[in-house]
């Protein structure tokens, strides 16, 4: 990959930025080498901290493996490039991240994907079932926006940011999933988690929607409740994902 003038971004930005940068481009690594990735497309994106309204995003054009800390575009909430680069962004994929930026100030992170898991149970009439325990534990979580064609529309933020109220993730139906977190690595977990439990329905639903067992009613309450603890969960998986980057994906901290 062409460096592109990248090499000198790490002066350019305050320790804090290049922190963001880092994890934001791992979240991008670790997606590709789950095999999440659509080739150039989808998005995960990043608020930068400060008193501007700043994001990180992808540049346009480059696969998910290839990403780096350097390479990340800084945009503003109307997808505006407001650092010098070559490169450009996909409108359409800062459409849903500006709206649920906008709305949600918890959102640091965003992450959505097109996987085939994904977008197999969101194009189900009955959404995530509580098949699995990884479904039990997120289900009251996760919310359901309805397909509305490609995000290209802004009218259809403040449809998306309602249909996800409070929730953390969401299916968009006909179309994938998407995860938020304060920090990179709960956007993470609660990501690894949705898609985890979208693999499952799609194995368990080969017998049959008639053929499979849903977990008991008390069950599910129980496993909800055991469910809030994603940041002790999260803040112990996060630096194992990295080592493992560090081994088999290297080079997203440049």
């Amino acid at each position: 990959m062409a460096d592109g003038g990248l090499s000198g971004v790490r002066q350019t930005v305050s320790d804090a930025e290049w922190k963001v940068r880092v994890e934001l481009a791992a979240l991008y690594r670790l997606v590709a080498l789950h095999g999440w990735d659509d080739m150039i497309f989808t998005h995960i994106s990043a608020r930068v901290p400060g008193p501007e309204t700043h994001f990180l995003i992808n540049p346009y054009g480059y696969y998910f493996e290839e990403i780096t800390a350097s390479s990340l575009v800084k945009v503003d909430l109307d997808g505006n490039i407001v650092q010098e680069t070559d490169s450009f962004i996909n409108p359409a994929g800062f459409t849903i991240h500006s709206a649920v930026h906008a709305a949600r100030h918890d959102a640091h992170f965003v992450i959505h994907l097109h996987t085939v898991a994904g977008v197999g149970v969101a194009a189900q009439k009955h959404g995530l079932l509580p098949l699995s325990q990884n479904a039990c534990l997120l289900q009251n979580d996760v919310a359901y926006h309805g397909y509305e064609g490609l995000a290209l529309n802004h009218d259809e933020r403040e449809r998306l940011v309602a249909d996800m109220g409070t929730k953390n993730m969401m299916l968009l139906r006909n179309h994938g999933t998407l995860a938020v977190g304060e920090t990179a690595a709960s956007a993470w977990v609660r990501i690894f988690f949705l898609e985890r439990a979208c693999a499952q329905q799609v194995a368990a639903l080969s017998a049959g929607v008639d053929n499979v067992l849903n977990a008991p009613d008390a069950a599910q309450e129980e496993t909800r409740q055991q469910g809030q603890g994603v940041g002790m969960v999260s803040s112990l998986a996060w630096p194992g994902a990295l080592r493992m980057l560090d081994r088999r994906l290297p080079g997203y901290d440049s």
